[in-house]
Formats: structure tokens, sequence, C-alpha cells
């Protein structure tokens, strides 16, 4: 813990997020409303525009005592260049730039963090699934390292780092990590919270509670845990919601704002020292076992922190950002949202979401819920802990709302799809997996896509999967256990796969799409075809998973030998699959040793693209060193 005189007042950020040639939005949290100037040089040694830190340009939102958001969003005239390196700098009063209050965001030969605004996107970051446990290095930091090659080239920064999901894990906590989150909520000052519906009454008493590292024994006070279960989840042996690691799943408004915090900047570590709870012993060993993983993954903060003041970074939420099988099916929604406890995680989760990852995106679409939430938020400073009626109303209004998804004009135009809150729920089977969007929202996707010769697609899962597991989580479905495998799949729901398949075949959508996802925690890559059209779309599934994350290897080893095998070009089990119309042609891994397709390993995902909106390379940036290109067979 370092000293009030030695810290920055900046906790995180800037992150840069929605960038135009005539939009500029920004995120920081600084433990105080800060005053000063946002200054952007084109080329030139002095700063050819400014604006102040002050209403319309930035709003403040207090998180609470000494945490305070900052939504800078600035409209330039006339429309900043395309294709130029443009410096900027925040400088703050009394502080200088951001070379003095937080060097590590710079690049050797940097006096200020710079960005570009490509006029045509041919390169693009991809990623998803941070887990800060997971004991490979981070993918961020490989992003950082490309960068660090030549900071000043405009050529070799991509266009955007588009994260696809799990930014965050709010439902699988480390131990280390809720020790770090609890300590800077109370560092912090975040407001406490009352708990509806729980074993426990308010956060001071889940925090100090002997089973505040065991959280599926604190599940809402019926008869017993196995009672809730059965009613929550028809019997499925998982605690609190559906995750495996739920031991410490965070349920606080207050640690989930923390959480954020703590995983995109160094800065909030240095303002507390986490002390081991009393455990028992094999939750001790359990703790020192990840403490030196923790420790890594603050060690390269500094880098992760660095890429996203440097890139234009967009994201979109999957499961994980809330909880394990978010909405999976119609049974799962009833239940979470019939309980006010599961409720109000839920909807803390989507209040984090919504400040620290959905307003970047598109400030525009959430702008009609900030009132009320910056309204709770200044009452919870005042008081010092949320208020109840108010909370649960905005908790409500969240979990109506239908607007997260979001598209980026430009060349090839961005599509973001929202995969979890506009569900296609089957009307017979309450218990079957939902489609990933319901027929509304593929109708108002495909309206996006008209006109447009090539798109880029972000669906947090990927559309076209590997078929041998999908076939295992139909398998499980159909015995009744979707929960069992998280069967989130395109394929999973009849209606939602016909009309997405649809919606490729149609002849005024574009010639060229490019589908960016993650989910899976592997990598791969597909080209698309319709069978039986000369001169069709081509369709290009790119997944990359995860960014500090990976399957099990020995399994998913297996699997790919046996997709290779059972669902090979002439193997007429394609014929029982919902994508039969289409040719699936998968590329390779070129460090492949035993003819894989499907690669294993943390890291990000970097697309290069030509003229028409096709990849012309696909390459993983392995956080070992050792990337890794796709090519066709």
């Amino acid at each position: 813990m370092c000293s009030p005189a030695d810290r920055s007042p900046v906790l995180a950020g800037p992150l840069l997020r929605r960038l135009e040639a005539g939009r500029l939005v920004l995120w920081l949290v600084a433990e105080r409303p800060l005053s000063g100037q946002l200054a952007l040089w084109e080329g030139t040694e002095a700063a050819t525009r400014r604006w102040p830190l002050e209403e319309p340009h930035c709003q403040v939102i207090p998180l609470g005592e000494q945490a305070h958001l900052h939504l800078i969003d600035l409209a330039p005239e006339p429309p900043l260049p395309e294709d130029t390196l443009i410096g900027y700098d925040l400088r703050l009063d009394g502080l200088g730039g951001v070379a003095d209050w937080a060097p590590h965001l710079l690049y050797p030969g940097q006096t200020r963090p710079a960005f570009v605004l490509h006029r045509r996107r041919r390169q693009l970051f991809y990623g998803s699934c941070r887990k800060p446990h997971h004991p490979q290095r981070d993918g961020l930091a490989r992003a950082d390292r490309h960068l660090a090659a030549d900071p000043a080239s405009v050529s070799r920064r991509p266009a955007l780092l588009l994260l696809t999901g799990d930014q965050v894990y709010v439902d699988d906590v480390a131990g280390p990590m809720l020790s770090a989150v609890q300590a800077l909520v109370r560092a912090l000052g975040l407001p406490d919270e009352d708990l509806s519906g729980a074993r426990v009454t308010d956060s001071a008493d889940l925090f100090d509670h002997p089973d505040n590292h065991n959280r599926e024994r604190l599940l809402p006070a019926l008869e017993s845990n196995e009672a809730l279960r059965e009613r929550f989840f028809g019997g499925v042996e998982k605690p609190v919601f559906t995750s495996d690691h739920a031991h410490r799943h965070l349920i606080t408004l207050s640690e989930m704002v923390a959480l954020y915090l703590l995983v995109w900047s160094p800065e909030p570590w240095r303002r507390i020292r986490p002390v081991r709870p009393a455990l028992d012993d094999e939750q001790a060993e359990e703790y020192d076992r990840q403490q030196p993983i923790i420790d890594a993954f603050v060690a390269d903060l500094p880098a992760a922190a660095r890429v996203m003041a440097q890139l234009p970074t967009l994201m979109i939420f999957d499961d994980h950002d809330i909880t394990d099988d978010w909405n999976l099916t119609a049974a799962w929604e009833r239940s979470a949202y019939g309980h006010p406890f599961s409720r109000q995680i839920i909807g803390n989760a989507l209040i984090a979401y919504l400040l620290c990852q959905g307003w970047g995106n598109d400030p525009d679409a959430v702008a009609a819920l900030l009132p009320d939430t910056r309204a709770l938020l200044a009452d919870a400073r005042a008081r010092g802990r949320l208020d109840d009626p108010r909370h649960t109303e905005l908790i409500a209004r969240l979990l109506a709302f239908q607007h997260w998804h979001y598209e980026l004009p430009g060349t090839p135009k961005l599509v973001v799809l929202d995969t979890r809150t506009r569900r296609w729920r089957s009307e017979r089977h309450a218990g079957r997996p939902s489609g990933l969007m319901d027929w509304e929202a593929l109708s108002e996707f495909q309206q996006a896509l008209l006109g447009e010769t090539s798109v880029v697609i972000v669906s947090a899962a990927p559309i076209f999967g590997v078929k041998l597991i999908e076939t295992v989580q139909k398998l499980f479905t159909l015995a009744g256990k979707p929960l069992t495998v998280d069967a989130e799949n395109w394929m999973a729901h009849r209606g939602a796969a016909r009309v997405m398949l649809n919606i490729f075949r149609h002849s005024r959508t574009p010639g060229n799409y490019v589908i960016l996802s993650g989910d899976v925690h592997y990598s791969f890559v597909y080209r698309v075809r319709i069978r039986q059209r000369d001169g069709g779309p081509s369709v290009w599934q790119l997944t990359d998973s995860g960014l500090k994350n990976t399957f099990p290897h020995r399994l998913l080893t297996l699997f790919d030998r046996l997709n290779r095998w059972l669902y090979s070009p002439r193997s007429p089990l394609n014929w029982f699959t919902q994508r039969r119309p289409m040719a699936v042609d998968p590329f390779a891994p070129d460090r492949r040793d035993a003819g894989e397709r499907l690669w294993n390993g943390a890291g990000i995902g970097l697309v290069t693209l030509d003229d028409q909106g096709r990849p012309e390379r696909i390459q993983h940036l392995s956080v070992d060193g050792e990337d890794v290109d796709f090519h066709p067979l």
C-alpha cells in the first residue's frame, strides 16, 4: 500500500471506447471529481483542440466516497482526420498530464498516449474469457507487446480491440481476488447494500460472515440448500446459480464495481493490502495456490491498461459478466428472476456492466438509464448505503432493457449482437435451451445488413461451432440436463438457427461476412459457403478464446479428433445437422502436430482484412510468444 502523497488520483483509465471522426468517448475512474482538460495533437507540436472536463463534455457519477466515474463524450468539429496518429492527453489541474500521473500508459518514446481512426478497418484484435486466476498469462499483455514493437506506426495499429464476452468473471472469483475486492470496497468507501431474501441481511454482514468464502452456503433461506437448488434448477448439483466455481460469486454492486477496477488497472492494487482470512485447510491450500497466479496477473496489468488507453475498445457481455448460464432456458429465467436475492445479484451485475462496459459501446442507446443510476449512486454516497426501493426499481428497468446491441458505421460496418437478453424461449419445453436471439431481434439484425457489401459481426458464442461438441450438448439437452454442459450454441434452437442461416442466404445481404466470437476457450477458423450456389456469400467464422483461459487439453484433443472422423466432408452425419445447406471448410493452425483444427492456448486474435472485407491473414497471438496462423486446407 502506498501513501496518499505517492499515488495518482486516477484509479483506472483512461480507456478509449467508441471513437469516430466526429465523436470521442473515454472512460475513467478517479478518487475525486477531476478538473482540467482533454487536449489533442494532430501531428503538430502544439495541441490543436482542447475541451474542459466539465458538463456537457464530462459526466461524473459518484461510485463511493473516493471513487468517481468520469464519462467523457466529445463531438469534435470539424471531424478528426483519419489514418493519422493523434496524440491525446488529460491535463489535470495540479497533476500534469498522463506522463505524470500514469506513465505506465505510455510506450517508450511517447510523451502522451495516441490513437488512430482508420478509414478502412483492415486489422482487428478480438478475444474473450479473461479469468484472472487462470494460470496462463494475459492475452491483453500479448496485444501490448504487438503494439510496443512500433507504437508510432499507423498501419500496425489495429482499428479496434473487440472484447467478445466474459471481460470479468463475477461468478468465479479466486480467494485472493475476493480479499482484494472487499479491501478495495472498504478503501474507496463504496456503499453498503441490503440483501433481499438472503441468509445475510446486508453487505457488512456478508463480508464478516464465516461463510464469506463459501457463498454457496448463503443461498436464500428456504428449507434447505437442496430444496432451493431443486426450485432453481431442477436438482442440478451446482451451487448458487449454476457456476461450478461459485464459492465466491460476487453479490453486491460495490463488489462488482471493485472487480472492474482491479482487472483493468494496477492503481487500485496500490491502495490495498489484502489479508488471507481464516480458512479451513483445503481452502487455505487453494488460496495459497491462487496467490502467485493473481500476483502475476497484477504484474501484467500496466500492459493491459496501456492497450486499452491506446486502442478504441468495444465490448459485449456473455454469461460470466453476469452469472454462469445467464438466461440459458426459460425455466432458468423463471427461477432466477422469481427470487429477490438472485434477481438482485443479476441486477447488480447489469448496473456494473452499464457503468463499466455498456455506456462506452453506445452512449446514446443507454442515455435514458443514466439519470436514475446517477441519482441512486449520488444518494448512496451521501448515505453510505444504496436506497433499497430505488435500487430495486433500477434493476427492474435494466432487466427490461433491450438495447445492449449496437453498430459502428464504417468500412466494413461492425454489428455487435446481444445474445443474452433477447432470447427465443421455448414455449413447449421450458427446460430446453432458448435461441440466442428471438425473431424480432434477428429481423432487426437483418435490416442492419441490407445494402452493405461486407460486415464484421460480433457474436459472443460462435454461430458456426464444432459439430461434435454441439451434438454432445444436444444429447444432454434431450436428457433434460442442458445446464450440465452449458448448451450455449446457435444450433440448439431450431427457430433461431433457421432464421440466422436464412439471413446469410438472403440475396440482399452482404457478400462477405466475418464473424468474431469467443466463449468456448479454444480457437478455430471456418469458411462457410452455401451449397449449390455460385457467387453466393462467403462467411468466415473466427473464434479466439480465451484471453486468459483454456479448455482441458486432453478432452479438447479427443473432441478435435472425433469431430474430424465423424463429421468429415463425406460423412452422412452432416445431413442431421441444422446447417446442412452450408458447406463448412475448416482452417488449420500452422503449429499443429497431429492434424488439429482446434487450437488450445491463451492469447488474442488478430485478423487482417482485404479491400473487400475478406480475411487475408488470421492469427492467434499466443501468450507464450509462439504465434499461430490459420490456413485453409
